[in-house]
């Protein structure tokens, strides 16, 4: 009798653990239990940890709550202004529902993955070239808030959608390149204009302050030759005065009128002024020189001679 019992313990015991070994189910902490009883779906979502389901009556699914990162693949189309281009994003989604996950859509990785790339085509459509280089940002809120609509009917909620990489054509490429550089060389002018501009006012400030002080013109010549100096070189250059040039000339007018015997003739005003000092010099070199007379003597003609001699 006792043996029968002890046999009947063991059997029990065997049975027990048998199903609990059935039973037992353990949901990770990134995850969510769905059970399915007879097909039908169970109120309850097992929480993380150990749980138990009847073993041939319930199905537990278990879903996974953490962000998935999907790649968007290269889309091509045209944009508004009638430009090519190839766009590739990605995106970055979790499940918040696991039931709706699980019965609303049949498979909702790739439910995503289709909304986004038409999303994503829709986008290109609708913007300019200008804002898929520059205005991401935008286009990021756009595409974001067009998958999040229908998502969320899923038990999936879109974190974040990116925008990786804009392909253009060659031929877009180089006329992009020949712009810039059109748009900085005009750069550069207007600032080469604007620093000409500031640097000839100061310079007519200074001429004004020299024209003043005449003597501030040799002050700034001898700093010339010192900073000309100061390099060490065989050769100096010396900038010389134009007035000391005409002087020279007008030095150099009234002797070599006075030998040649002809009044000299002052020069136009228009051309170098000439001081009265100068004129009054000249008359008088003149006055002093006498005039010469005629130096061939009278013209002597040869005999006639007689015919026959």
């Amino acid at each position: 009798m006792i043996e029968e019992l002890l046999v009947a313990v063991a059997g029990a015991a065997a049975a027990a653990a048998v199903y609990a070994g059935a039973a037992a189910r353990v949901v990770k902490q990134y995850e969510r239990g769905v059970v399915f009883r007879f097909g039908r779906l169970r109120d309850d979502v097992r929480a993380p940890g150990f749980t138990m389901i009847v073993p041939g009556v319930d199905r537990l699914h278990k879903v996974n709550m953490q962000i998935v990162t999907m790649p968007v693949p290269a889309q091509e189309g045209i944009t508004r202004d009638n430009v090519t281009v190839r766009v590739d994003a990605v995106v970055y989604f979790k499940v918040v529902d696991a039931a709706d996950a699980l019965i609303r859509v049949e498979d909702y990785k790739f439910a995503v993955s289709q909304m986004a790339q038409t999303s994503l085509r829709s986008i290109i459509g609708k913007s300019d070239l200008d804002d898929l280089l520059s205005n991401r940002e935008k286009l990021n809120q756009g595409l974001e808030l067009m998958l999040d609509s229908p998502a969320m009917g899923w038990g999936v909620a879109i974190d974040r959608v990116e925008i990786k990489d804009v392909s253009l054509p060659e031929t877009m490429k180089r006329s992009m390149a020949r712009q810039a550089e059109a748009d900085r060389e005009r750069r550069a002018r207007v600032i080469n204009a604007d620093a000409e501009l500031q640097a000839s006012k100061k310079l007519a400030e200074a001429a004004a302050v020299m024209s003043d002080q005449p003597a501030a013109l040799q002050l700034r010549l001898l700093q010339t030759v010192v900073a000309v100096a100061a390099e060490k070189n065989s050769t100096l250059v010396l900038p010389f005065p134009v007035e000391l040039l005409r002087f020279l000339e007008r030095s150099t007018v009234g002797p070599a009128a006075a030998v040649s015997g002809t009044p000299a003739v002052a020069p136009a005003p228009s051309t170098s002024p000439v001081s009265d000092a100068y004129l009054k010099g000249a008359a008088h070199a003149a006055e002093g020189v006498e005039p010469v007379g005629d130096l061939t003597g009278a013209s002597v003609e040869p005999a006639p001679t007689e015919e026959g001699a």
